[in-house]
Parts: C-alpha cells; structure tokens; sequence
C-alpha cells in the first residue's frame, strides 16, 4: 500500500482562502505523500480548464493523482439531469489522470418521492444510474466506486446490494474505515463484508459516544441511531483503523490508502501526526 491524501483534508484552509489547490499539491508533496486525491464539486472556478492546470502542477512536482472524488444524489426526480451532471466529472477525472472516481449514490427520498420507503424499493430506481455513468467511465479507462458515506447508503449490506444490482466490475467500493460508525456499524465487521469490492481507502479517524450520554457540544454529530460521533487525527480515535487495513491486504488490497481529515483539531497538524501514524501502521503492516 502507498499513501495519498484528499484534498478535502485541507478544507478549513481552502474555505479560508489560506491555500489553494495548487498549494495543496506543494504542500502534499513537501509532507512526503505518494499520491493525492482531489475531492472537488461543481463549484470549482474554471471548470475544466482549472482541472487541467491542477493535472499540470502534479506533474510539475512528481505526485501522481490517484483518485477523483465528487458527490452525486441519483435517488432525484429529474435523474438524467444527474447522470449528465456526473458524467461532467468523469471528464475531469480522465483530465487529471485518476484511474479512479467516486461519487455518492443517494441521500434519501426527495420530496414527491412516492413508492415505498424502503432501502430495497429504491435499488432498482438508482441502479441504472450509476450503471451508465460506470459504463461511460469505461470508456475512457476509469473505474467508479461509491463509499460508505451519506446515511442513508452507508451499510454495508445496503451497498452490497447496489453493487449487485448495479452488476459492473467497473463499479466497486471505496472504503472508509471510519464511516461506518455514522450508521452505527462496527467498522472491522463491515469492512470485511466488503473488503472483495475495494477500489480505494480512506483512511479516517473518529471518537464516538454513546447517545445515552449528553451532547458533547460544538464539533460532534449524531449518528442514524441517535449515537455520537467527532472526526479527529487518524490513528487517535476509536475505529480500529489498524484492524481495517489488515483486513483489506488480507483479501489482496495493495492500492492507496488516503487521508481524509474532517476534524476540529489544527488542520497541518493533523495531517502531519495522521501521516506520521499512517507510515508506521504500513510498516507494521509489512
């Protein structure tokens, strides 16, 4: 396994305006990464031409891209309009080089949504969505993946059963150690049902709480179950990340594993430490 970084890490400092993107790759590389992995949405200034001058500053500094990320809602009423909205960012992605791209699969049932509200009702709805984007992305030698992530896609079994229904090699999972806590889940279980399907993995901390105790205040999130939950510096938390990455190279994963920081704590101090933990949890991983 090699390490990566998603720029979402850095995004107390690019919402600031302290660094941009091109800092971010300067400043990627100067940390010692093996890769980085862009998390961008549609708001991003300049559109393709900008992803193109991100694709040119890695090249510049030596530090391959090794995942796009993007978010995606294809449980909507107007789902075309979504696919196409998607299918704009596999063309970034094939800009900056990433062999890989994940997007969201759906958040939960929109307004005027009428069948019934179940997980199960709603696979066949979104499953040809993300099958045309997958098959797309094919052709232009990328494959697609979906993490657990969003609440209402974040089981493990829920995802199973849209990556069977979606029925694609191309498609797979994106791993996020830490995400499952958000649906209550123990991670090392339901890394391991999915571990198979793994295209990429974010390498995420949390502390948790449980929601017989009361609010911790600013900085926490609640679980689907009512539990609580805080992102902080990986390798400090209470996920065992360790565990989830011996369970994935125990099924054959030797692709990036990549830091997602989403704490309160200082944002290149964080980074640092979880870095600083990542090259030690890969050594002892051997």
């Amino acid at each position: 396994m090699k390490t990566c970084i998603s720029s979402y890490s850095y995004s107390p400092l690019l919402r600031s305006g302290k660094m941009s993107y091109f800092d971010v790759i300067e400043k990627t590389k100067e940390l010692g990464f093996d890769a980085i992995e862009f998390s961008i949405g549609d708001e991003l200034p300049g559109g393709r031409e900008t992803v193109a001058k991100l694709r040119d500053k890695c090249k510049e500094v030596g530090l391959p891209v090794a995942s796009y990320t993007t978010g995606a809602n294809f449980l909507v009423a107007d789902v075309e309009k979504e696919i196409e909205r998607v299918k704009e960012h596999v063309d970034r992605a094939e800009i900056l080089g990433a062999p890989v791209m994940r997007h969201d699969i759906c958040y939960g049932f929109y307004e005027g949504y009428e069948g019934v509200r179940t997980f199960d009702a709603i696979v066949p709805i979104i499953a040809p969505a993300i099958r045309e984007v997958t098959e797309y992305a094919k052709t232009k030698g990328i494959r697609t993946m979906s993490e657990n992530h969003g609440y209402f896609a974040q089981d493990a079994d829920r995802l199973a059963k849209v990556f069977t229904a979606v029925g694609s090699t191309n498609y797979g999972w994106l791993c996020d150690v830490g995400n499952f806590c958000c649906a209550d889940e123990d991670s090392a279980i339901s890394v391991g049902k999915l571990a198979p399907l793994c295209f990429h993995c974010h390498v995420k901390d949390m502390f948790l709480r449980s929601g017989l105790l009361p609010d911790p205040g600013r900085g926490w999130g609640r679980t689907r179950g009512g539990n609580y939950f805080r992102g902080t510096i990986f390798g400090q938390g209470n996920i065992p990340t360790f565990q989830c990455l011996q369970t994935l190279k125990r099924n054959g994963y030797d692709g990036y594993i990549s830091l997602e920081f989403e704490g309160i704590e200082e944002t290149l101090m964080a980074i640092t430490i979880g870095k600083e933990n990542m090259d030690r949890y890969l050594t002892m991983l051997g």
